[in-house]
């Protein structure tokens, strides 16, 4: 069971682990210092239910619906445009700089509605989760326990991610680092949704 877990735990991981729409949202907040527990368990609840769906056999239903899958590909494309606008815009006045002395005090339900949508309007969260490691938590002797493996793993990224943060405060004490911050998320809200076009 403990070797279950484990390879659950390993790949949910790898899964999450390369810098995305939502892992640089995070980030941000956790920069910021505004609401990180609430989008990191956000986070964190949202992979856990859909890693439960995918161990349950959610998958295969998934893949049974392509319309779904495009609406919410093109759903995704929209919101990471806009997304990216917004960070290119905040880099290019220097906006962020307010903030890197500590919290601004941003609205919950904004940035509750933003990591929703980062979450939830991403296809390739439903092929990571649903599909892929449904199927290979399918293959396990015991796929419960690869599942929780796997939710263990998003838990310790998100929080890792959220609160870890505040290690790199020093370097954002610049409006400078801000500018870079805001200007990278842009670039890579862009590189994400030309990837969705091109699926």
């Amino acid at each position: 069971m403990f070797t279950a877990a484990l390879s659950g735990f390993l790949l949910g991981f790898s899964l999450i682990l390369a810098i995305g729409a939502q892992n640089s949202f995070v980030l941000r907040q956790g920069l910021r210092g505004e609401h990180v527990l609430a989008v990191c368990l956000t986070c964190a609840l949202s992979d856990a239910a859909l890693i439960a769906a995918g161990v349950a056999g959610f998958g295969a239903l998934a893949e049974g619906f392509p319309l779904l899958l495009v609406l919410m590909r093109w759903g995704g494309v929209a919101f990471l445009v806009v997304y990216g606008l917004l960070s290119l815009r905040r880099a290019a006045s220097g906006a962020s700089a307010l903030a890197a002395g500590g919290p601004e005090g941003g609205r919950l339900s904004v940035a509750l509605l933003m990591v929703l949508g980062f979450t939830w309007l991403n296809p390739h969260v439903y092929l990571d989760t649903l599909v892929l490691v449904g199927s290979v938590a399918a293959q396990s002797a015991h796929p419960a326990v690869f599942g929780a493996g796997a939710v263990v793993a998003s838990f310790t990224f998100f929080f890792a991610l959220g609160y870890g943060a505040r290690l790199l405060a020093p370097l954002f004490a610049r409006p400078r680092a801000w500018q870079f911050l805001d200007a990278g998320i842009g670039v890579t809200m862009f590189a994400i949704a030309a990837r969705l076009v091109a699926m």
